[in-house]
């Protein structure tokens, strides 16, 4: 029996091996220096009001426009509606090593979440981009995603600053309205994908959580794809009458009845490809008996799905969700109404079709209930034998022995799921460490950032995009 647990384990191949040695193109860098700068400018950045609704993104483009202008590097802010601006700036690969490889696009967003500045410490409201005395930097956007946007920012100048040798273009893509419509990234898509001809992406998504299921282990989930989203309004209809008097056929009661029935629906847990990867690369990493468990799929079933189950950010990253989000119909007490409706949030896996699932829905209600379709989407993912996706997962455990890096699938969507489609490998990295308690900073109170993560972050980000945007250069070369 122990025999046939134990050949039944799941094994995960290790990463290849660099395409380049990457300590040449590190070496030569003051990174202490680099992380006072990144601070900086994310404090300035930070005080940019780029708050959603309205967005006002243009200020926060032409913020980074000058940045990027000084060191030399062209740019462009193209608006997707006045004063909505979407900045693009490149750093051309060298001609004379110039390769097929299409460019690497560093994506982030410049608008931010709005927020309740009295829940926030006087001192360290959302606006201020404050560094208190232990390091942090406070503001709306610190984690999602304005750190993220000065990753990149960084990235940008080291490599023009460094002369690193190109054999791609590198472009930074920093777009409006991710939080509200997704109205800045799908006016690029549209408008100018043919000048940016992404190849590979590095956008929000995943970023490395301490203690997320050991103590003492970091996790550092990469996002290779995103859940699908079918947003639905469920009608109930029947006869209308007075509230004094309950009758059958009355349309809140079909409604109340529908939503019981999907509440109640049979539902499968799927522990797909890349979200097992990752669970057996943290037991390998702790090892022992957990190793085993881990890496067996009937081990892991019995012992761990439950558990998984039990917590709502692991259980909706296992099934297809239904989320009940609002009601609507006559709001008098003693009338009933003709017609009610109720709204959903439906979340899908990579793999499921939206017109499929809607049916399953339907059949599970009945025909005397309709479905409204809001929006349909499928979800999408990029592949995990890529270089970029092992760039990433190297970088982010670099130096970390008690951290593992591995695949998910977002249970939300980023602007990625807009890309994949043409063809362009996208992954969602944020390469930072964070706290449970941190990670509530987003879209909640207290949003902040350490600057030894921001330096950390840059430090990561550019290794792995100079490993897959250098040529290896020998001493000789690398002086000229």
């Amino acid at each position: 029996m122990l025999w046939f647990l134990f050949s039944c384990a799941v094994k995960v191949a290790p990463l290849p091996d660099p395409l380049i040695e990457i300590e040449p193109f590190r070496q030569n860098v003051d990174w202490e220096e680099v992380e006072s700068e990144a601070t900086v400018l994310l404090q300035e950045y930070l005080r940019v009001d780029t708050i959603n609704p309205p967005g006002n993104e243009l200020q926060g483009a032409l913020f980074l426009e000058k940045v990027l202008e000084k060191e030399g590097i062209e740019t462009e802010i193209h608006e997707s509606e006045p004063g909505r601006g979407n900045l693009v700036a490149r750093i051309p690969a060298a001609p004379e090593l110039k390769s097929d490889e299409k460019a690497l696009c560093l994506l982030s967003h410049i608008d931010v979440v709005t927020h309740n500045e009295e829940n926030w410490p006087q001192d360290k409201h959302p606006m201020s981009g404050t560094l208190d005395d232990d390091g942090i930097i406070w503001g709306r956007g610190a984690l999602d995603m304005k750190g993220m946007g000065i990753m990149e920012l960084m990235t940008m100048l080291l490599i023009k600053r460094m002369n690193i040798p190109l054999h791609r273009d590198v472009i930074m893509i920093a777009v409006a309205d991710e939080e509200v419509g997704g109205t800045g990234m799908q006016f690029m898509v549209n408008t100018y994908w043919d000048f940016l001809n992404c190849g590979q992406m590095i956008n929000e998504g995943g970023l490395g959580l301490k203690d997320m299921m050991f103590e003492g282990q970091s996790v550092y989930p990469i996002s290779v794809g995103e859940k699908g989203n079918v947003w639905l309004k469920m009608w109930a209809y029947g006869e209308a009458g007075h509230g004094s008097t309950p009758r059958p056929n009355e349309a809140p009661q079909k409604l109340l009845e529908a939503i019981l029935k999907l509440q109640n629906r049979p539902i499968e847990a799927e522990l797909y490809d890349e979200l097992q990867q990752l669970f057996v690369l943290v037991g390998d990493n702790k090892g022992g008996v957990y190793r085993n468990i881990m890496a067996n799929p009937m081990l892991f079933n019995l012992l761990v799905k439950p558990k998984l189950m039990e917590n709502p950010l692991t259980r909706a990253a296992l099934i297809n969700t239904v989320h009940l989000t609002g009601f609507a119909g006559e709001n008098m007490p003693n009338v009933v109404p003709a017609e009610v409706y109720a709204v959903l949030d439906c979340r899908i896996l990579p793999g499921v079709d939206p017109q499929e699932f809607i049916e399953d829905l339907q059949g599970l209600v009945g025909p005397e209930i309709h479905f409204e379709v809001l929006h349909a989407r499928a979800g999408n993912a990029s592949p995990i034998d890529d270089p970029l996706y092992s760039a990433l997962a190297r970088y982010a455990v670099e130096d970390e022995p008690n951290s593992v890096a591995g695949p998910v699938i977002s249970v939300g969507f980023t602007d990625s799921i807009y890309a994949r489609p043409l063809g362009t490998h996208a992954y969602g990295f944020v390469p930072i460490l964070v706290t449970e308690n941190e990670m509530e900073g987003f879209h909640g109170k207290n949003e902040r950032i350490s600057k030894e993560q921001l330096g950390r972050g840059v430090y990561k980000l550019y290794s792995a995009v100079v490993e897959v945007s250098a040529v290896q250069q020998n001493d000789e070369e690398s002086n000229k």
